[in-house]
């Protein structure tokens, strides 16, 4: 059993549910030689248990708590302000407050001390909680030091820590708090330092942040700091803050902020020879914890003394690399739209498509671009190259329906071929037609007829730019193209709607529909049949599409049906019948005035009439090819879903044989892995929950677009002189100027769209199209001019503003905002604010 109250000396790594992180840590650095640590003792989470255990109302009170959200503020504040009074007013049981005497006494009582957290959910890998409880600085004497152990018990209902603990899903009866008693310094200068520098993420950059007096002045932003960034020894920048005052402890107990002099407000806060110690402190420190670590310090009677290391839980994971060399790595989720988390098993196929080796970070796929001309995808793009350029000038459409013919074929092979294979023979047939995956998506003909495409837009572009000052031309000229998969997806939907619309008793139903009892549910309703029909229609041409697609595990609109249904009802109160047909037809029109008007213009020009026929080659090449775009990803996610289906039901019988809980399981595995366990009908279940654990984390991760081997983020400024003041920048993927109320989406089933709404999202891959018939403009995250939900925007005529940084959570949602999808911007508006619209 652990003792009450235990000396730093006495805490192992093991013992974080009873020291909490802080003594953990603590305990950890007091262990590396050279490390000064100011001697203390940690009064364990068993004393807070004991304490809390003689509080009568304590539990009824949790068990309120347990059920509010973050969003219950004044509740969470009164209940959390009766919990603390509770604790305070229940003081220190006789044995605890003994054990602390004696404790006391072999350091010192006429010392000063801090009292300070020491949650059993604080400063870890992935959650710091730093500064959610309170700390207390120098304590004098054994009864002031006893009532402030019981206001830091208390600090573990803060506001701030409990709707922290509710945001990242922590149970409030898990969490513990010790408590770590330490002796005091009274530190010359004091400060933080990281090991990764925190505004670049660059694990080679230390980063230390320097005032003078007490630490806590700089934590609280009663003071400016001294920056410094070193680098192998060698200090690469530094900022002097003037530094007015300094808060410093009082040899009675307490801190005083002073004044400082004019001729101390200017001087750094360390000496460049005390920055390059403490570096050298730093690396030591983070070499023995093994990942960058965010570290308070104090220097006193010139000797550096550690008070806390915690790790860096806001950096982004690093792809690994072996060579030493620095590389640069482009994230695979942004180009395609998906910035989310992919599962092992998803992670699995995609590598296999890849030529050159991709790397894992963060639950997600990046590509290293450091040699990329010299790897193998970028020879294999000059075949590519050269059938564009033979479609180009030949410009027969009937390529397409050749090209779609042949795909299709290949899909009806694959679903016959694979229909008899089961246990581990289906694992080398699905590798094995991986090849011949790679080889139809990468045929000459079939992305030189997407590339061709591309090419006539781009020279559309440019040469409107150029000739007429007109911007981004191509986009109001790629309105209702033919052959594009993924626009017709969403145009589709309006089908679907316009059967829904006739059946009020189905659209009764459905406002209440669940995946599992669709079907069967609608058979009950009038008109049920036919709607029912319709889904299935819809289903067996789109089902294999998602959110997320890339990434095979998540779950289809085949797999979650009722996905479509508030998409479909929305579509019912907006739009009018027959909008599939007058949508397309629209779009067109307006597409062949533009060309009209443009080529009109260009005839104008000196050497006009030559302009206006390479002008309009360019345009019915775009017409012609620019949709085909979209066929490459559908039919790779076509076979992709044929793949899903064949090893869910091995998946399936792993259940059946108690080797995995539920089915999904498999999808924290390997390919490989899921092989051997087939195999084996054994599996290590260890592995399913260590990856969970870590995907729970990774969920909640940003991604970077482009990062190096050392952890920087690198990124860009959009429309640098060409933004209003307060606008949010990000590329202009589909010209245009829409005004309207913000709708912010993360989930594509809880849109709740209204005419002329905006949809504002992280990405927009394929299978958010069908809500991009709701909606006026569109504003993403991510993505650029080539993404699927760009190339969909623009034939639907929407604005559309992609790579905006933090869009979902600098727009609110129901704000009004204007969408300038011609410059590449987005402003918020005042509410009323006038329209620059007709």
């Amino acid at each position: 059993m652990t003792s009450i109250v235990l000396d730093f000396r006495e805490i192992e790594k093991s013992m974080l549910p009873a020291a909490g992180g802080k003594c953990v840590n603590l305990a950890e650095l007091s262990r590396i030689e050279g490390i000064l640590v100011p001697k203390g003792f940690c009064v364990t989470a068993e004393a807070y248990q004991r304490t809390v255990e003689r509080i009568p109302e304590f539990d009824g009170l949790l068990d309120h708590l347990s059920k509010l959200s973050a969003d219950d503020r004044k509740e969470i504040a009164d209940i959390c302000g009766r919990i603390r009074e509770a604790i305070e007013g229940a003081g220190v049981a006789k044995d605890i407050e003994e054990d602390v005497a004696l404790h006391l006494a072999r350091l010192g009582e006429e010392d000063s001390y801090a009292v300070r957290s020491s949650a059993t959910a604080e400063d870890l890998p992935r959650a710091s909680f730093a500064g959610l409880q309170d700390s207390y600085l120098n304590i004098r004497g054994k009864d002031e030091l006893l009532r402030h152990l019981s206001k830091c018990w208390a600090s573990l209902f803060t506001d701030r820590a409990v709707m922290y603990r509710m945001q990242n899903g922590f149970d409030h009866r898990t969490v513990r708090q010790a408590v770590a008693i330490q002796r005091m310094v009274f530190p010359q200068a004091s400060g933080v330092m990281f090991t990764a520098d925190p505004a670049t993420s660059n694990r080679k950059v230390l980063s230390i942040d320097s005032v003078f007096g007490l630490g806590e002045a700089l934590v609280s932003g009663l003071v400016n700091s001294d920056l410094y960034k070193i680098r192998s020894g060698r200090i690469i920048d530094k900022r002097i803050a003037v530094k007015k005052s300094a808060v410093y402890a009082l040899k009675e107990g307490g801190a005083k902020r002073q004044e400082l002099g004019p001729d101390r407000q200017g001087l750094q806060a360390l000496t460049d020879g005390q920055i390059l110690e403490l570096e050298g402190i730093g690396r030591k420190i983070e070499a023995h914890f093994g990942r960058p670590q965010d570290i308070e310090w104090c220097l006193a009677e010139n000797a550096f003394h550690i008070v806390q290391s915690r790790p860096i839980t806001t950096l982004y994971p690093l792809p690994a690399t072996d060579d030493g060399q620095t590389r640069v790595f482009m994230s695979i989720g942004h180009p395609q739209m998906m910035t989310g988390d992919i599962k092992p098993l998803g992670m699995s196929f995609f590598e296999f498509l890849s030529d050159i080796p991709l790397s894992r970070a963060g639950g997600r796929l990046f590509l290293d671009v450091s040699g990329f001309l010299a790897s193998p995808i970028g020879r294999r793009m000059l075949p590519m190259a050269w059938a564009a350029i033979r479609i180009y000038r030949k410009n027969d459409p009937s390529i397409i329906k050749d090209l779609v013919a042949r795909n299709e074929g290949l899909i009806l092979d694959l679903q016959q071929r694979i229909s008899a294979v089961r246990g581990v023979n289906l694992f080398d047939f699905i590798l094995e037609d991986l090849k011949r995956l790679k080889d139809a998506l990468f045929y000459p003909p079939n992305l030189g007829a997407v590339m061709a495409g591309m090419f006539a837009a781009d020279g559309i572009n440019a040469s409107m730019e150029k000739w007429l000052g007109e911007k981004n031309a191509a986009h109001a000229l790629s309105k209702s193209v033919a052959n594009n998969i993924t626009s017709e997806m969403g145009l589709a939907l309006l089908d679907v709607a316009d059967i829904v619309r006739r059946h009020p008793d189905a659209i009764e139903y459905l406002r209440h529909a669940g995946d599992e009892t669709l079907f069967a549910g609608l058979k009950e309703r009038e008109g049920g049949e036919a709607v029912a029909e319709a889904l299935r229609a819809y289903l067996d041409k789109y089902g294999m599409r998602c959110p997320g697609e890339i990434d095979i595990t998540r779950p289809r609109l085949s797999e979650r049906p009722a996905m479509l249904i508030p998409l479909i009802l929305n579509e019912v109160r907006n739009l009018r019948p027959n909008a599939r047909n007058d949508r397309f037809e629209r779009g067109r029109h307006e597409a062949q005035e533009k060309e009209r008007e443009l080529l009109g213009r260009l005839e104008l020009l000196p050497g006009g009439r030559r302009k206006a026929k390479k002008a309009g080659k360019m345009i019915a090449i775009m017409r012609n090819f620019v949709g085909y775009r979209e066929y490459p990803k559908y039919f790779l996610m076509k076979r992709f879903n044929i793949y899903k289906n064949a090893l869910m039901k091995e998946a399936e019988t792993l259940v059946q044989g108690g080797v995995i809980r539920e089915k999904e399981d498999v999808f924290y595995l390997t390919l490989g892995e899921l092989r051997e366990a087939v195999r084996t009908n054994r599996l290590d279940c260890r592995i399913i929950t260590r990856r969970k654990e870590e995907y729970s984390a990774y969920e909640k991760m940003t991604p970077p677009r482009v990062m190096t081997s050392e952890g920087e983020i690198v990124s860009g400024e959009y429309g640098a002189g060409g933004v209003p003041a307060g606008a949010l920048a990000g590329l202009p993927v589909s010209a245009g100027v829409r005004e309207g109320r913000a709708r912010v989406v993360l989930r594509m089933q809880d849109a709740d769209l209204e005419e002329g709404d905006i949809l504002v999202t992280e990405f927009a891959d394929p299978g958010w199209t069908p809500l991009f018939v709701s909606v006026s403009a569109l504003v993403t995250e991510a993505g650029g001019l080539m993404s699927h939900g760009s190339v969909i925007a623009r034939e639907y005529g929407l604005p559309a503003v992609a790579g905006v940084e933090n869009a979902t959570r600098l727009i609110k949602d129901g704000q009004r905002i204007r969408v300038n999808g011609t410059e590449g911007y987005v402003e918020i508006l005042s509410n009323g604010a006038d329209s620059i619209l007709p």
